[in-house]
């Protein structure tokens, strides 16, 4: 496939997913809040667990930010990261609605870290509302939910900063070698070795009750999407991003063997990924693995070979070899620099999108790997990208988990 034909792929990408979400009405978003750089901005958390601790704790460390408002499903949650915050108890939101109440006129931003099942619905509304926008990934769990992200998105460009919490795309040796990847370090792409091998995640409640389930999101497919979407998308975005494209086809398969105690999550995926230029790359993943973790990306060339890994080294080696350098910290460093970014753009009233379309493109890959897998034959980026399947838990819940004891 030629040059022009990779060009014409991610163009098409990016016009059929606009195309097909354009009926979607979003409300225009009200004006930028520009500032000057040392001012402080306010920030409402949705979903409280790791991540929402995580990222708002490093908010309030590395920028003139306060966190003023959470939401979560379970006010254990809210109630325990409230403290921690100093949030006030009027501004700490249950339920499953809750999140709306975030948006509050004193809200400049909303973080979106809440299960990925969730997002669509708090991802619109937020931007709906004219607020800053900084999501955990991934964006969406199904295909009719990336578009109208994507949309939604588009319509609110130059309005809000958007921004997708990837650490590989914000962190400096990573940049670093899909530079020299794009200016011919390894020469041709020919093969691409790509997978996420690592340990299973915990169990956070006992049975099968649905909020029990909604505790144990990571191992609920419709919840989180399955392994491939809501884990592995780390290692596919990067192959993305080293092939300047995404996959034309993809092949795939797997089950459930070691991890059967928990949810209805795959525990490992096989798959064979096709790219423009006859560019092919052999993907897996496990996570229940014991002595062994990693996340790699590696890409072999015509010339060189881009070795890298996430909490690990990253050179490139052959014909214009780059000792590179090692990514130990990047879980945090790669967070800060993403929030450190966003924090400027909204405090100098330049709003940032450039993580938005690649980080929809990376899901719909992840989505196109897991329909393969499930499928267990060759699907294509026009097969997926026609699914209208919209995942659906049926959760039924009380209004709030007030009270809920997980390990009861």
């Amino acid at each position: 496939m030629s040059e022009n034909s990779e060009r014409y792929g991610r163009r098409q990408f990016l016009k059929t997913a606009a195309g097909t979400a354009a009926g979607l009405t979003v409300v225009p978003a009200t004006a930028v809040r520009g500032s000057q750089a040392n001012s402080r901005i306010t920030i409402g958390i949705t979903g409280c667990g790791h991540r929402g601790d995580f990222v708002g704790s490093l908010f309030e460390k590395h920028t003139n930010s306060k966190v003023i408002a959470l939401h979560d499903y379970f006010s254990q949650r809210v109630n325990s990261l409230g403290d921690k915050l100093n949030v006030a108890a009027e501004r700490r939101y249950t339920g499953l609605e809750g999140y709306r109440q975030l948006m509050d006129k004193d809200v400049d931003v909303v973080a979106v870290m809440s299960p990925p099942y969730f997002h669509t619905d708090q991802i619109l509304a937020t931007l709906e509302a004219g607020k800053h926008l900084y999501s955990c990934k991934p964006l969406a769990v199904d295909v009719p939910s990336c578009k109208k992200i994507l949309q939604a998105c588009r319509e609110s460009k130059g309005k809000v900063s958007q921004l997708v919490d990837f650490q590989t795309r914000n962190h400096p040796l990573f940049r670093e070698a899909v530079r020299r990847v794009f200016e011919g370090a390894i020469g041709n792409p020919v093969l691409g070795h790509v997978y996420y091998q690592a340990g299973r995640l915990g169990v956070k409640a006992k049975g099968d009750s649905d909020m029990a389930r909604l505790l144990n999101w990571v191992f609920d497919i419709q919840l989180s999407g399955d392994i491939i979407v809501e884990q592995n998308i780390h290692v596919l975005d990067v192959g993305n991003w080293y092939l300047n494209s995404h996959p034309l086809k993809a092949y795939g398969t797997g089950g459930r063997k070691a991890r059967t105690d928990v949810g209805d999550c795959w525990d490992h995926f096989v798959a064979t990924f096709w790219y423009p230029n006859d560019v092919l790359v052999d993907f897996s993943s496990g996570q229940y693995l014991r002595g062994y973790d990693d996340l790699c990306i590696r890409v072999y060339g015509s010339e060189g070979t881009v070795d890298s890994h996430y909490g690990g080294p990253v050179t490139i080696t052959g014909d214009h070899p780059w000792e590179g350098g090692r990514t130990d910290g990047i879980y945090t460093d790669g967070t800060v620099n993403n929030i450190k970014d966003f924090y400027t753009s909204v405090a100098d009233g330049k709003p940032l999108f450039d993580t938005v379309e690649p980080s929809v493109e990376s899901n719909l890959t992840a989505i196109l790997g897991r329909m393969a897998a499930y499928r267990n034959t060759v699907v294509t980026w026009e097969e997926m990208m026609e699914s209208t399947e919209e995942f659906d838990p049926k959760l039924s819940l009380p209004e709030n988990g007030i009270g809920f004891q997980p390990n009861a």
